[in-house]
């Protein structure tokens, strides 16, 4: 049986960033929307790995702590414990910021107008589709333990 214990987001997190980039080169090629400008040749790539890499490292370690404290990481399950430490101790939301930070590279890699455009949209869907739902939950199922750390904590950075 599926515990109804849980935040009730709206989908997946990493499918909403993919639904984003899909949105968005699709209104590339649609609305034959111009590129970004490059800053020299191939440097929208590395800076794209960069960010891209340094995203998914911080989702790594936000991971990482999940696992450590035996709790399941999909927000669609239960939270058994709340994780305030490693990059929980800077940002209530390291692994939201780590997918940001990827979708970020993949519009320095790719130059892409319309993923930049759509990115607003995501961070809306992110927050009311599920970063409020998932505040709301886990003020729910921690109480003041959850209020204390949203208090000393910001929500992105």
């Amino acid at each position: 049986m599926v515990s109804r214990d849980t935040a009730g987001v709206i989908a997946p997190p990493p499918l909403i960033y993919l639904a984003g980039l899909v949105l968005g080169r699709g209104a590339d090629w649609l609305l034959d929307l111009p590129a970004l400008p490059e800053r020299s040749a191939g440097g929208g790539l590395w800076l794209g790995l960069a960010f891209g890499g340094l995203g998914l490292l911080l989702i790594l370690w936000a991971g990482g702590r999940f696992f450590r404290a035996g709790t399941p990481l999909p927000p669609h399950r239960p939270a058994t414990a709340l994780v305030t430490e490693g990059p929980y101790r800077r940002s209530r939301n390291p692994i939201y910021l780590g997918l940001a930070l990827i979708y970020l590279g993949v519009v320095c890699a790719t130059a892409s107008l319309g993923i930049l455009v759509s990115f607003p949209l995501v961070i809306l869907v992110m927050e009311f589709g599920v970063i409020r739902r998932e505040e709301r939950y886990l003020e729910r199922r921690f109480g003041r333990d959850y209020l204390d750390y949203k208090a000393r904590v910001r929500r992105w950075l």
